[in-house]
């Protein structure tokens, strides 16, 4: 006969819940934090500032599930353990490359001394690392560095000097392909982080050395925190006496860094979001600005007081790039053959994004007319004054009358990336999810455009041959003919778009993605809508990649303009930008982003992130400062 505890009436416990109470308790230990709020959800894993959102436990828990949960909780905690956020803030560097891999190679620091130490953790860091590249699955097979991302490689070779252990198989092709690179060029450095791993200021300095040596970090800025640190040190000195080398000294013997109380309040208020993104993708910690959503990423602005405006970027030539409808590059039988092909291919997906739509819809339309005026002398009979009436008859009658809320006059874009790595599933489902949103948006009112994006060649087409023609010159900037296309304009109604949609299965027509400069182009054709309200969604599955562009220019000439594009429309545009990556994490580019692991997610994606932009009670995600540039 079992016994249970339970009161009547109680319900039953979930079997994952002693797990998690397990979990939680053992990360509040390492933390060293009570206090700390930890709660499970299906969302992205998540660290603010006295709260951990950790990933739900599945249902039937295998011991690999139960070290990856393990491994976020492990990650989390001794980063409030170990990382000091204003430090960190002071030793950063400015530029957006340089400073994700210094994000990169922190945190690999932290985790680095837990695994040192407890051989628990170590195993159940691994675990959730190597979880992290397998369920993209988009670096097993990679052969080019382009597609490698670099600060993801020096993370890896940090955390294999500072613990011995090797890169998990998921990723060894991206350590693989950057390793000579990195050892001949910053080895030295590299092997000098293990005795400075239990000092976070000295750690810093080291990784200013790395990236120096990578030509990521400009002496000057350097030098300038070395003085900035001599002088807090000389500062402290007289405040402190004797007492503050001797904290210094203790410092460098401790296993891990305690945070001072102030740091600890500081910490991680712009959010730090451990899930699907490498190492390198951690958010960088805002200063003092209050996340109106914790789990976007924000990047803080870099004093541009002497910069020239935007990055050095450049299409060696333009005239054989093409902005084209997508009826231009298919003849009319073959495109109702391929928009058949779609519709076969998800006709079990229609009916569960149409009920998201549905659910869009509704929302929308009670915005639009679900107010009214009382009291009124004409209009409709208001049945709930009618009990005056009857108890006094001398009483007028009342009426109502509907009125039209508030809602202003709005288009949509949705950015297809059209690139080679979208073939299969996600364009299939991209495709059938934009041409269900474009029709229950037009349903509301809402004008839709749909656009797509790559290249008319692979390795630079016509515009690389031109340049292989004039000699070669060094940095030619983009090598490849950009193909924009037009699947719907947005004056254009749903019915007359439908078919166009299908190109998107045609064989051969995704090829690479230049992101910065398709998001350039969609952004201008939103600023010259007549619309009050513009909104730009992006739906890509990965950074920008062009073979021929990045073969002769620095590694980082895409992703750096891409950056730039989207701070701009960010902090100065009208237009609302958000993003959907597919298998990528796009939350270290874009400050409203979500990512999702698998393509049939992207239904449900689009919709409430729609929902949240049209709900008029929502709080605004702009809230952050605005980088100043020079005129």
């Amino acid at each position: 006969m079992s016994i249970s505890n339970r009161k009547p009436g109680e319900r039953k416990e979930a079997p994952n819940e002693p797990l998690k109470r397990a979990i939680a308790g053992a990360m509040r230990a390492l933390a060293r934090q009570p206090d700390l709020e930890v709660t499970y959800a299906s969302d992205r894993p998540l660290l603010t500032s006295g709260k951990a959102r950790l990933p739900e436990p599945p249902r039937k828990l295998s011991a690999e599930d139960v070290a990856i949960v393990r491994g976020h909780a492990d990650s989390m905690a001794l980063r409030l353990a170990c990382h000091d956020a204003a430090l960190h803030r002071r030793h950063a560097p400015q530029g957006q490359a340089a400073r994700a891999m210094f994000d990169a190679v922190e945190q690999a620091r932290v985790e680095a001394i837990g695994s040192r130490r407890m051989e628990g953790v170590a195993g159940n860091i691994s675990a959730m690392i190597e979880d992290r590249y397998h369920r993209g699955g988009k670096y097993e097979d990679i052969t080019d560095r382009a597609d490698a991302p670099l600060e993801d490689a020096v993370a890896l070779l940090v955390r294999e000097r500072l613990t011995g252990l090797k890169p998990p198989e998921a990723a060894a092709k991206i350590v693989d392909l950057w390793r000579d690179h990195i050892e001949q060029k910053a080895g030295h450095d590299l092997d000098g982080l293990l005795k400075n791993i239990e000092n976070q200021r000295s750690f810093a300095r080291s990784v200013r050395d790395l990236l120096a040596s990578l030509d990521m970090s400009d002496e000057s800025a350097l030098e300038r925190d070395e003085q900035e640190d001599e002088d807090e040190n000389q500062t402290e000195s007289e405040e402190q006496g004797g007492e503050g080398e001797a904290e210094e000294q203790r410092q460098g013997e401790r296993a891990e860094v305690d945070l001072q109380e102030e740091a600890a309040d500081e910490l991680e208020d712009g959010a730090m979001e451990a899930a699907d993104a490498p190492s390198g993708e951690l958010p960088e910690e805002a200063d003092d600005t209050d996340s109106e959503a914790a789990s976007e990423s924000w990047r803080p602005p870099a004093n541009r007081g002497n910069e020239p405006r935007g990055p050095e970027y450049k299409a060696f030539s333009t005239k054989f790039d093409e902005v084209v409808e997508a009826d231009e590059l298919c003849d009319p039988d073959e495109l109702a053959r391929l928009r058949a092909y779609l519709d076969k291919q998800l006709s079990h997906l229609q009916g569960v994004v149409g009920r998201l739509a549905n659910r869009l819809q509704r929302r929308l339309l009670a915005q639009q007319n679900r107010s009214w005026d009382f009291d009124l002398e004409e209009g409709i009979l208001d049945p709930a004054r009618l009990v005056r009436v009857i108890i006094d008859p001398h009483q007028p009658l009342s009426f109502k009358q509907e009125k039209d809320t508030q809602f202003r006059d709005t288009v949509v874009t949705l950015l297809i990336d059209n690139s080679g790595s979208m073939r299969g599933r996600p364009i299939t489902v991209a495709a059938t999810c934009a041409d269900i949103l474009a029709r229950t948006l037009e349903r509301c009112g809402v004008k839709v455009e749909i656009l797509g994006f790559t290249t008319r060649a692979w390795k630079g087409g016509q515009s690389r041959e031109a340049w292989l023609q004039a000699g070669k010159p060094p940095n030619p900037g983009r090598l490849n003919d950009l193909r924009h296309i037009i699947y719907k304009p947005a004056d254009a109604p749903w019915r007359r778009a439908r078919k166009n949609l299908g190109l998107m299965m045609r064989e051969g027509l995704l090829k690479e993605n230049i992101d910065g400069e398709a998001l350039d182009w969609a952004h201008k054709r939103l600023l010259a809508r007549p619309e009050q309200r513009r909104i730009l969604m992006v739906i890509s599955d990965g950074a920008p990649v062009d073979d021929s562009t990045l073969s002769v220019n620095p590694g980082n000439y895409l992703e750096r303009h891409l950056r730039f594009v989207i701070e701009e429309i960010e902090t100065r545009s009208p237009v609302e930008l958000i993003a959907i990556g597919i298998g990528h994490d796009v939350t270290r580019y874009y400050r409203r982003a979500v990512t999702i692991v698998d393509a049939e997610e992207l239904g449900g994606a689009m919709t409430e992130k729609l929902a949240e932009l049209f709900d008029e009670t929502a709080p605004p995600a702009i809230g952050y400062p605005r980088p100043r540039y020079a005129a």
